[in-house]
């Protein structure tokens, strides 16, 4: 496991630890939760774009049209 020395403005420390209090947890696991959302966040659209690039523009128009339809998109 690595050592991460962050700097952060005293308020938004007080806060992240306020935050922790209130989960029942560390700042240190915080941050940890924190970094896996936004890696994970990342991931997600690296791979949206991926297959967006290999996919068909007329053929995603025609899902999102069919999502509509089903969910009643209708205004």
């Amino acid at each position: 496991m690595s050592t991460l020395t962050i700097r952060l403005p005293d308020e938004t420390h007080a806060r992240m630890k306020l935050l922790a209090r209130r989960r029942d947890t560390s700042v240190n696991k915080l941050m940890e939760e924190l970094c896996t959302i936004a890696v994970t966040q990342h991931d997600a659209e690296t791979r949206f774009r991926a297959l967006a690039a290999r996919g068909s523009v007329d053929e995603g128009i025609r899902v999102l049209d069919r999502l509509d339809a089903a969910f009643g998109g209708e205004e």
